[in-house]
C-alpha cells in the first residue's frame, strides 16, 4: 500500500489555511511596527527639548565660567548663571523623560496590537494544526502495514457521514464484518482522504 498526498480537498484547504496564517501574522507584525513608529514621532518634542536644554545649559555654564574670572565680584555674578544652567538641565531631563515615556508607550501599544492575532494563532490554529499532523502521521503509519487498513476502516465506520459510507456498499458494516477486501480498502481510503491522504493497493 502506497501513500500519496491528496491535493483535493483537504491538503489544498490545509495549505491555504497555512498561507492565510502566515499572511495574518505578517500583517499583524507590520501593523505593530507601523504603530510603534507612529507613536515614536511623539518623542520629537522631547528630543528638541533635550537638545535645547542641554545647549542652553552648556552656554550658561560657559558664560558663568567666564564671569567668575571678574575680580572681586566674579563669584557673586556667577550664581545667577549657575541657577539658569541648572534650570536648563532640568528642561533637558524633562525632554529625556518624555522620550522614555514615549518609548514605553510605543512598545506597549505594539505588544497590545500583537497579542490578539498571535493569540489566535498560538491557541487557535496551532493546536488544530498539530493535532492534524499527529492524526495524519498515525494514519500514514497504519496504512503502511497490512493490519492498519482494518483500523482505518473501523475509524471510517465510526466517524464518517452515513452518506459516504452507504456509497461504498448498501450494508457497509456487514461487509466490513465479513472482512470483504474491497469494502475494507474503500473504508480505509475514505478515512485517509478525510485526512488529506489516499492509498493505492499494490
Amino acid at each position: 500500500m502506497k501513500i500519496y498526498a491528496d491535493r483535493f480537498p483537504t491538503a489544498v484547504r490545509q495549505l491555504l489555511t497555512d498561507l492565510l496564517v502566515v499572511i495574518w501574522v505578517y500583517a499583524a507584525i507590520r501593523a505593530a511596527l507601523w504603530l510603534h513608529d507612529l507613536v515614536q514621532k511623539l518623542a520629537v518634542p522631547g528630543q528638541k527639548l533635550e537638545g535645547a536644554g542641554s545647549g542652553l545649559a552648556d552656554n550658561l555654564a560657559d558664560a558663568g565660567g567666564k564671569v567668575r574670572r571678574v575680580p572681586l565680584v566674579g563669584d557673586e555674578l556667577t550664581a545667577p548663571f549657575q541657577r539658569a544652567a541648572d534650570a536648563a538641565r532640568g528642561l533637558a531631563d524633562a525632554g529625556r523623560e518624555q522620550q522614555h515615556l514615549v518609548d514605553q508607550l510605543a512598545l506597549a501599544l505594539a505588544v497590545a496590537v500583537l497579542i490578539f492575532p498571535l493569540g489566535l494563532v498560538l491557541f487557535g490554529w496551532l493546536p488544530l494544526r498539530l493535532r492534524w499532523m499527529r492524526r495524519a502521521g498515525s494514519a500514514a503509519k497504519l496504512a503502511a502495514v497490512p493490519a492498519g487498513r482494518d483500523l482505518l476502516a473501523l475509524r471510517a465506520l465510526a466517524t464518517q457521514p452515513l452518506g459516504r459510507l452507504t456509497r461504498i456498499a448498501p450494508d457497509v458494516a456487514e461487509a466490513w464484518r465479513r472482512g470483504d477486501d474491497n469494502t475494507v480498502d474503500a473504508l480505509a481510503a475514505l478515512e485517509l482522504r478525510h485526512l488529506g491522504l489516499r492509498h493505492k493497493s499494490r
